[in-house]
């Protein structure tokens, strides 16, 4: 099992660096965080953690920077790599409970991030396995970047909000005794977007932004990264689609409170809830 330590070192920063031009490609200096930034955050309150194999050879990071959301201090988390390698071994949850504990001790209650939301398997970690929820969505926010694996589709994320101390956190990963259970309701949501078969790929169909349920369900492809490859317009096609139908949900006051994944049917699914009357 992979070892994992606070980076404290300019020499941490830099194995960080190489990490990060290896697990996201980067040609453009710009995309990289560079060894002098990460040394000064983690000096004034930033998180900087690294795994390291049996061999003393880094395999994953994750990096937060000190923010203050409405006043209060948080942290941002930025980046979170892992090595081809190393993805099965479930290090990617186990470097966020990590940063989650370096977080408490600080005595700080709230991480933020953002990542992809038609990325099914990030999804299926931030919901299913840390509790997250969101209610921001955020257009093109990184512009156009050099990594291989976003591949010219408009940069649009999720702002995930990890509430460390709340009780459905602490069931999901594991620190609160207890089966997690949805309200039987969530199985009779109806689908905002059904997707139909275009040969080897899913494409979405017409949404309806103006269903007037407590709970919808938004539907994503499994493999997107493979799509922005192989099918580029149709993985544009679903970028816009699902754009169009978070923000029209989150402006009434939904959020995404989890998501469903089903390998089998090669589809994930989003469940968006709004607060009960009077809640």
């Amino acid at each position: 099992m992979s070892l994992i330590r606070p980076l404290t070192t300019l020499e941490d920063c830099r194995l960080v660096v190489a990490l990060e031009k290896e697990v996201w490609g980067y040609t453009d200096a710009e995309d990289v965080v560079p060894a002098p930034i990460l040394i000064v955050t983690i000096k004034r309150g930033g998180i900087l953690l690294g795994s390291f194999d049996e061999a003393g050879a880094m395999n994953g990071f994750v990096y937060s920077i000190p923010g203050l959301k409405n006043g209060r201090p948080m942290q941002w988390s930025h980046m979170l790599g892992v090595t081809a390698a190393a993805r099965s071994a479930n290090l990617g949850t186990r470097l966020k409970l990590a940063q989650r504990e370096a977080t408490r001790a600080m005595g700080l209650d709230l991480i933020e991030w953002t990542y992809d939301p038609l990325q099914a398997m990030n999804a299926h970690v931030n919901f299913a396995k840390l509790g997250v929820v969101v209610e921001e969505y955020e257009e093109n926010i990184y512009g156009a970047s050099s990594s291989v694996l976003h591949r010219g589709s408009p940069t649009d994320r999720f702002v995930a909000e990890w509430h460390l101390n709340e009780p459905h956190v602490e069931r999901r990963t594991g620190e609160r005794a207890g089966p997690w259970m949805r309200d039987a309701s969530v199985g009779s949501a109806p689908v905002v977007n059904p997707s139909r078969q275009a040969g080897e790929w899913l494409a979405p169909m017409p949404g309806r932004p103006d269903l007037d349920a407590r709970r919808v369900l938004v539907e994503i492809p499994v493999g997107f990264t493979e799509m922005q490859a192989q099918a580029p317009d149709l993985a544009i096609e679903w970028r816009m689609a699902t754009r169009r139908i978070f923000q029209a949900y989150f402006a009434r006051g939904y959020r995404a409170v989890d998501f469903f994944l089903s390998r089998e049917s090669g589809r994930g699914q989003y469940l968006l809830a709004r607060p009960a009357p009077g809640a």
